[in-house]
């Protein structure tokens, strides 16, 4: 996880409040501004769950403390000026208190077919095995699972050596499809994988 530490922000330019922008780690999307002092960051990266300093309630504030919508926390960075922050995190439900992922009206996944592939995926966990693909493979054993990533990725490898693209782009969506349903059945998600990547670039 990549952190912005306290020490190295200016906490004197915004007399100890810094605007933090929250973005959801998978999609992209800003999801809500808060504001934090230094108490409410060093929860932050304590728990891994988002928390603010409350300006009406003059108080710490752990987002989804009454609701349960909680933000798992990914990454914390400053911006170039030190005073401000962009948070990545995944968030447990509804963001705004209008009960809408966004607090900003429009703010639109950056990739929303693999949202509701991810979403149909665990929908199917628990399903009946003879009625649907999905949820035969996540009652299998792991290691069934693991051996259609390793077919797939096979495949791919193969149509990369043949040089046929319209193969390639099959195989490979093939490739994501069983990735998906791996990490479901680790219970994992395509962030956790994202924010792994994000934690490394950084």
């Amino acid at each position: 996880m990549s952190a912005a530490l306290p020490d190295t922000l200016d906490w004197a330019k915004g007399d100890g409040l810094l605007p933090l922008i929250v973005q959801h780690a998978h999609d992209g999307r800003v999801l809500m501004l808060g504001y934090t002092n230094r108490d409410a960051l060093e929860h932050t990266l304590a728990t891994h769950e988002v928390h603010f300093w409350s300006r009406s309630k003059q108080r710490l504030w752990r987002k989804g403390e009454t609701s349960g919508d909680v933000l798992k926390l990914v990454s914390v960075v400053s911006d170039c000026d030190n005073d401000t922050l962009l948070c990545q995190a995944i968030p447990a439900g509804p963001t705004c208190h209008r009960g809408t992922p966004s607090c900003f009206d429009g703010a639109a996944p950056a990739h929303p077919w693999l949202n509701e592939l991810e979403a149909l995926i665990a929908s199917r966990e628990g399903e009946d095995p003879s009625s649907s693909y999905v949820a035969k493979l996540l009652a299998d054993k792991p290691s069934r699972r693991a051996q259609k990533v390793g077919e797939e990725g096979v495949e791919v490898a193969l149509a990369v050596v043949a040089g046929e693209r319209d193969e390639l782009r099959g195989e490979a969506a093939d490739l994501l499809f069983h990735l998906l349903v791996v990490l479901r059945g680790a219970k994992m998600t395509l962030a956790d994988v994202v924010g792994e990547l994000a934690a490394r670039h950084r």
